[in-house]
């Protein structure tokens, strides 16, 4: 991961994209941001403070050299933390930084994750949704997806199209390094600015 990376990154199902243990940061910093909550179990602390950094202005950087050794054990207090409670804080996230500056956009996977995450946005941000995006033959000859479970009649129906057709900005729902280069190679084919034309939500 690029220096860059480490602030375009920061909506994946990785977490903070430079591990809490070893973070370093001044007294001013840790004091701007308002320290840790301390709600006890089961919050996602070191997410919720870089995420507030983040928002203060603040900026991140790697050092590329072996200064701590972390210890990573099954009792950690990480896994009190539910995966619904870290997905929920990563969709408010990337819709007041990213969304809310966007006017439509595409979401790149027309599947289960990709269709998650259109519901888990606001109204105001599912009606900037332009289209999904995919590379599988069927979903795109269906032609669209009916979003089920809204009040409005008649429900809406999002288009699905080939990704070389959909237009930018895309939020990408895919997971890095499971397609065998096949989805990222396809990324690449576009030329797209990550961080400008596309942000990872994986």
């Amino acid at each position: 991961m690029s220096q860059t990376q480490l602030l375009t990154q920061v909506y994946t199902s990785n977490g903070p994209t430079v591990i809490m243990p070893s973070w370093f940061c001044s007294r001013d910093v840790f004091d701007r941001v308002g320290g840790f909550n301390e709600g006890g179990k089961g919050v996602p602390e070191d997410l919720m403070f870089f995420f507030e950094h983040l928002l203060h202005g603040g900026g991140v950087h790697r050092v590329d050299k072996n200064l701590l050794m972390y210890r990573y054990h099954q009792d950690a207090m990480t896994h009190s933390v539910h995966s619904d409670t870290i997905w929920d804080i990563r969709v408010t996230k990337i819709q007041e930084r990213v969304i809310s500056k966007w006017s439509s956009f595409t979401i790149w996977n027309a599947g289960k994750q990709g269709r998650r995450f259109y519901r888990a946005l606001s109204q105001e941000n599912k009606n900037k949704v332009k289209a999904f995006c995919d590379v599988d033959v069927k979903k795109i000859e269906k032609g669209y997806y009916t979003y089920e479970e809204s009040m409005e009649t008649p429900k809406p129906r999002i288009p699905i199209v080939h990704f070389t057709e959909a237009a930018k900005p895309f939020i990408i729902c895919v997971k890095l390094d499971l397609t065998g280069g096949n989805f990222e190679s396809n990324l690449l084919s576009l030329n797209l600015i990550e961080g400008v034309d596309y942000y990872h939500f994986n």
